[in-house]
């Protein structure tokens, strides 16, 4: 006999504050193990293509192993240092940035711009605090890293845990899908299948978008000249998780260094802007409609509420759970419209459809 609607609402609310209370207290221990999981949530249909061109589980997820193994090498080798070089050379320059700003509104707006103004004093300030706080937050992001959890040993338990996920996906969502409740089986594999697919379109779509415009970003900056290309290209292409706001971040970081590197040659300006205006197009007619399609993602508005609450609660641990979590609620929110749209407190005693 079912248990009572009244009495599951109970264990499963249960069951979801033990699992916020472990998130809670064990976040950072968690931190390996999640990023684990979700590395080999998104190489998974990537080891199903292979398995479906004739290859094994077995190996398929050491092709792909091996393939991330020399991308991160390459990376580690080439791209990194070079990120973090002109990163910390970003914050050295930004004083000089500042007074070359200022320069030029004092040139067109002395007024304003006056020794001892509040704009006077604003930029200068900025410019000062980048160039003192830029390396200390660097710095402090690296040591919090560290204090979290050792970063040799991070960078060993997420390959291990990501291989083995993958190498046992399938039979761990078998076993999972053994353990529903049997009433209510249908129900949870359909809600579970929703939750896929939007975890599939936004996080595999829009991360794979992100890849690509990071690295179009860039490259493309690079090849005009802007210096710290690389690294707006980086910050333009994670922000771009979050529609239309990499566009808008990137594009205002790069044209304002193209305004200080280029000043006075417009073409080259033009240029900067061109990328990222090519690179608007390129994602709203190309990529996005390719690589996410017409399924349900998660509202921009939704998914900077999930990323500010659960990171204000759980850490680093909350911002890596918010996409799934909010996407978990958005498809059971759904849910719960549907039913209500189809109970009699919507339609009435008449059961007609509400005009």
């Amino acid at each position: 006999m079912a248990l009572p609607a009244k009495q599951q609402a109970k264990y499963w609310g249960i069951a979801a504050v033990v699992f916020f209370a472990i998130l809670w207290v064990l976040g950072d221990t968690l931190l390996p193990f999640f990023v684990g999981a979700a590395v080999a949530y998104f190489l998974d249909p990537v080891a199903d293509w292979l398995e479906e061109r004739g290859l094994t589980r077995a190996m398929a997820t050491v092709v792909i192993t091996l393939v991330a193994i020399l991308v991160f090498a390459a990376a580690a080798l080439v791209i990194i240092p070079t990120m973090a070089e002109q990163a910390v050379n970003l914050f050295k320059t930004a004083p000089e940035i500042m007074d070359r700003l200022k320069s030029s509104l004092t040139s067109r707006f002395p007024e304003l711009i006056a020794s001892g103004s509040p704009v006077h004093n604003a930029l200068t300030a900025a410019g000062q605090t980048i160039q003192e706080k830029g390396g200390t937050l660097l710095q402090g992001a690296l040591s919090s890293a560290a204090s979290l959890l050792n970063i040799a040993m991070f960078f060993v338990v997420v390959p291990v845990v990501s291989f083995y996920l993958l190498l046992d996906w399938d039979n761990m969502i078998a076993k999972i899908d053994d353990l529903l409740p049997r009433d209510h089986a249908p129900i949870v594999r359909k809600i579970f299948n929703d939750i896929d697919a939007t975890l599939a379109s936004f996080v595999r779509g829009q991360g794979t978008v992100c890849l690509i415009l990071g690295a179009y970003y860039a490259i493309s900056l690079m090849i005009v000249g802007l210096n710290f290309g690389l690294v707006v290209g980086f910050i333009a292409g994670i922000v771009s998780f979050i529609p239309y706001v990499g566009a808008i971040v990137g594009g205002v970081l790069s044209i304002g260094l193209a305004l200080f590197q280029f000043w006075g040659d417009w073409w080259m300006i033009a240029a900067v802007f061109a990328v990222f205006q090519v690179g608007q197009i390129l994602e709203g007619n190309v990529l996005t409609p390719m690589l996410i399609g017409n399924s349900v993602g998660l509202h921009p508005v939704w998914l900077i509420l999930a990323l500010s609450v659960f990171g204000s609660i759980f850490g680093f641990i909350g911002l890596l759970v918010a996409v799934p979590l909010a996407a978990s609620l958005g498809v059971v929110i759904r849910y719960i419209a549907a039913q209500y749209k189809d109970s009699r407190l919507y339609r009435g005693l008449t059961g007609r459809d509400a005009p």
